[in-house]
């Protein structure tokens, strides 16, 4: 009761001060409202009394909140006292009118935060070009190479650079300029680095300095490369410099929120372009969790000590917290996703969530718990224009704060911070969460080990899970590494790191039983990246992602080296989940979609790596899922095709991109049709790729005017198809530091090597019914259309039913089939490991069912209709060629033939019993010698 009624008397002797005659009702009850809950208000509007009938009139208030803000009058050249006064004023004026808007409940908090950043924005910038008016009448103007006058850009940090200022907030600015140089025109000269050092002074005394109308920020610079120490204005060059060579982890985090409030258009996209790799890693970034993770513990140690309880900003789950959230995520992740590269917190929460980083349960929570607890400080600095987060403990600053919320409950309103500051708690507790960690106990074995410079036989004994020898060689193992280590430019860090890891690994051999190869497995891919401290902190700071590192390694050394060629991999194994959850032919194209959607597609080497990345990492999981049992063997080749269609169909939409924009479009198209399609034989044709399979492709147009193309640097429309399947083969086969996408094979296409290498779908049909040799005819039964309209795969298709269904003699058919195999067995061998070209091997099945389709399709369509072996052979019992029975036992041995293949790449170990294979095997070979007539 005391409290209200010293709110009362304070609001009566401030109604004394204003006449209220020309107010109605409901204007005076608006005035009360509004300076029962800021005394801010009441001051503004003793100082500019010409703002009463705008704040008490909600109509005029929106319509002034809608209208650009003018701080100083552009056609004045203004002293420092006129201008100093004219933005005070102006401050005040547009902050009344943002508040009031906020305690009339007229607008959003998200609304009033842009609101109260872009009147920083006006403010600075008017100060900005007052003060560089000022300065180059006395000094002449810096000019650039081309003459034009060089500005000081000024880089906005925290709230400010992510437009969400709160209402009475500090500033954090830093200033830089493009070069050095001399300025001219001006009664004197001097450097660039004085005018512009001189400019930012005056630009900050200008907002700073406290006058009698107040201040209009308090600016602080603290955050400038080298701090209050550095200089206050560094050129461009400089700060490259510094940034590359000094900046730290929490300058990163910091720089997050930079915006630019002066964009020129040129030099600030040349200074964005100059701090982004600062900022963000191409990779996912686990180089900054160690220092986030102090800076964590330095919150959470700071909050203790001070007793925070009730600061909404820095207290247990305040504003910084849900600011750490996101902040660090981005750190972490930035550099793979750009659309999370921005300093709008409320615009990258939702990407967090679009990205699955967070749930949407999550980050719709920690939304809502943002804007409650802006909302309360909002309300809370607009009382008396202070920056301050602490809930009042006084009544009377209670009350006020509950008018200016419009609730009339103190317990209410702390119940629901109380538990909005719970909330964002829990989830600031899990981000960058190293979870349990391992009992001392359970890694003092591995400290051991790692640490001494004992024997090896006697270091050996520790190891009890093994034999003698194998104790030995996994010791030597691990003293070999490190003396490697020793040799190489690892860094305290990184020896730190390994320090940490080599006890955890050795823990996980240890559960495991695993033998001295899985260590030399890991230790292999260890070595690629001991110089890469990112990878080892990855490592370190998921053991999930260790565990599965030498999950894999135990499984198949195809894994371990692929993951050591390209450690960039070791991201796939942070989600256990996701790297075994098993992909529709849908998400790969949608997956892949995604990934390019993050890069510019003016950046041609970053689009080959991306499409090289992805096609590993979605290999990796094709792999993990196989090796682990999740995918079935004859599954494993469809999801290897999906992936090789998927990645095609985009490089061709990349070259044609690229085509078009250089040379224009082919004459004679319509209806966004290419008038292009692409041709899959062998093991892409036949939807049984394995791992590292070649592509055999043929590039067919159907272009029949050689007239120009469209664009300005116009060529014959046939010589564009040729650029583009060069395109195509270009951007499949360079090598980068990804290695190739795939390697293509165009020798199938009609001439072979001295044929075009894109051909007009009428030749390619010419040359199939008269020049092509009966291989050619085999080849075309595993042939079909991956990519091209709707028109030209039926065109093909016609073209392949009508050539694999010509009637064909029988007894010549069958000498040309075996004179081919001869050949194939002479190049090859018939070696008999190989499951693919060993006698009743997988060739052999294949060219039955060639025989089969080629010999007999002018009499059953059916045999022609799908172009992988199982479905031929299923035709072929369907039209009476094979007996049922007969069928299942050559499917089932191609199967097994087939997985024994996939297993001689990912894990010889796991090969089936040789008994198994040579059943398998004679089962093709009887039937090979039935319908080949052979002894």
């Amino acid at each position: 009761m005391a409290a209200e009624t010293v709110l009362q008397s304070y609001l009566n002797q401030m109604l004394s001060r204003f006449e209220l005659d020309g107010l109605n009702a409901d204007a005076q009850t608006v005035l009360r409202r509004l300076l029962s809950g800021s005394s801010f208000i009441g001051r503004t509007l003793q100082q500019q009394p010409v703002l009463l009938a705008e704040l008490t009139d909600s109509t005029i208030l929106l319509q002034q909140l809608q209208q650009p803000v003018v701080a100083l009058p552009q056609e004045q050249i203004l002293d420092d006292a006129a201008a100093f006064a004219a933005l005070r004023r102006c401050r005040n004026a547009q902050l009344c009118r943002i508040l009031a808007a906020d305690m009339l409940k007229l607008q959003t908090v998200s609304r009033s935060l842009q609101l109260v950043s872009q009147l920083a924005d006006t403010l600075i910038n008017a100060a900005y070009h007052w003060a560089y008016q000022q300065l180059s009448s006395q000094w002449g103007t810096p000019k650039d190479e081309h003459g034009n006058a060089m500005p000081l850009l000024v880089l906005g940090m925290g709230k400010l650079g992510g437009a969400e200022l709160n209402f009475s907030s500090d500033i954090d600015l830093i200033f830089t300029y493009p070069a050095n140089g001399e300025t001219s025109g001006g009664r004197r000269s001097c450097e660039n680095q004085q005018f512009f050092t001189r400019l930012g002074q005056k630009l900050i005394a200008a907002l700073h300095q406290v006058t009698a109308d107040g201040f209009v920020y308090r600016v602080d610079m603290r955050l400038r490369p080298f701090g209050d120490s550095g200089p206050l204005a560094l050129s461009f060059a400089a700060m490259e410099d510094y940034y590359q060579e000094q900046g730290r982890e929490w300058e990163r985090y910091a720089m997050l929120k930079a915006r630019i409030l002066n964009p020129d258009g040129y030099y600030s996209t040349e200074l964005q372009q100059l701090l982004k790799p600062f900022i963000y890693r191409r990779y996912i970034d686990f180089s900054a969790i160690e220092s986030l993770r102090r800076m964590k513990q330095q919150i959470e140690q700071e909050n203790r000590r001070l007793n925070r309880r009730n600061n909404i900003k820095l207290g247990v789950g305040g504003i910084r917290e849900v600011e750490f959230i996101v902040q660090t995520l981005q750190l972490i992740r930035g550099g793979r996703i750009p659309a999370m590269q921005q300093p709008a917190l409320l615009k990258a929460l939702p990407v967090l969530a679009d990205e699955e980083v967070l749930t949407w349960q999550q980050v719709t929570e920690l939304q809502d718990d943002y804007l409650l607890l802006r909302t309360v400080e909002q309300a809370l600095q607009g009382i008396d224009d202070q920056q301050t987060q602490t809930l009042p403990q006084d009544g009377l600053t209670q009350a006020q704060l509950l008018v200016s919320l419009g609730l009339d409950n103190w317990e209410q309103l702390q119940q629901q911070i109380d538990s909005a500051m719970a909330r964002v708690h829990r989830q600031f507790k899990l981000v960058i969460d190293n979870g349990e960690e391992l009992e001392q106990q359970e890694i003092t074995l591995g400290r051991l080990i790692w640490d001494s410079e004992q024997p090896a036989e006697e270091l050996a004994t520790q190891l009890e899970w093994l034999t003698a020898p194998d104790a030995i060689e996994l010791i030597n193992l691990l003293q070999q590494f490190k003396l490697d280590c020793q040799k190489r430019s690892v860094g305290p860090r990184g020896r730190d790191f390994l320090a940490k890891l080599i006890p955890l690994l050795l823990h996980m051999l240890q559960q495991q039983r695993s033998s001295p190869t899985v260590l030399s497995r890991v230790l292999g891919v260890f070595r690629q990246i001991v110089t890469r401290t990112a990878y080892l902190e990855l490592l370190f700071e998921n053991p999930a992602a260790l565990q599965q590192l030498v999950l894999l390694c135990t499984q198949s050394g195809w894994l371990a080296e692929q993951l050591s060629r390209y450690p960039m991999l070791l991201d796939e194994l942070i989600d256990p989940a996701q790297l075994y959850q098993v992909a529709t032919q849908a998400d790969y194209q949608d997956r892949l979609r995604q990934h390019m959607l993050r890069v510019s597609s003016d950046d041609l080497e970053l689009l080959m790596e991306t499409l090289r990345q992805y096609k590993q990492a979605q290999q990796l999981r094709i792999a993990a899922a196989d090796i682990s049992g999740v995918l079935p063997l004859m599954k494993v080749s469809d999801h290897l095709t999906w992936l090789a269609e998927v990645l095609l169909a985009q490089v061709v939409e990349l070259a044609w991109q690229q085509m078009t924009e250089r040379y224009g479009v082919p004459a004679g198209l319509t209806d966004g049709d290419k008038g292009f399609a692409v041709i899959a034989y062998g093991k892409l044709g036949g939807l049984e790729l394995g791992y590292g399979s070649d592509l055999d492709l043929v590039f067919v147009h159907q272009c029949d005017t050689q007239q120009a193309t469209s664009g300005e640097r116009a060529i014959d429309s046939r010589q564009f198809y040729l650029k583009l399947v060069q395109r195509v083969l270009h951007l499949c086969t360079t090598r980068t530091n990804s290695g190739v996408l795939y390697d293509i094979d165009t020798r199938l296409r009609p001439s072979g090597n001295s044929g075009l290498l894109a051909i007009h779908i009428q030749t390619y049909a010419e040359y199939m019914r008269q020049e092509a040799w009966t291989w050619e005819h085999q080849a075309l039964v595993r042939a079909r259309a991956i990519y091209g309209s709707t028109a030209i795969r039926q065109k093909f298709e016609h073209i392949r039913q009508q050539i694999v269904s010509q009637p064909r003699d029988l007894a010549k058919l069958r000498e040309e089939v075996l004179q081919m195999r001869e050949k194939l067995r002479q190049h090859h061998g018939v070696a008999s490991a190989d499951p693919k070209h060993s006698t009743g091997g997988i060739v052999d099945l294949e060219f039955i069912s060639q025989y089969l389709v080629l010999g007999y399709a002018a009499k059953h369509a059916q045999l022609y209709r799908y172009s992988d072996n199982i479905r031929i052979l299923d035709a072929a019992a369907e039209c009476g060629l094979l007996p049922p029975q007969q069928v299942q036992q050559l499917q089932q041995a191609y199967q097994l033939l087939r997985g024994a293949g996939h297993r001689q790449t990912l894990a010889p170990a796991t090969l089936p019993e040789q008994d198994s294979l040579a059943q398998a095997k004679q089962t093709v070979e009887q039937c090979w010698r039935q319908l080949f007539n052979q002894p």
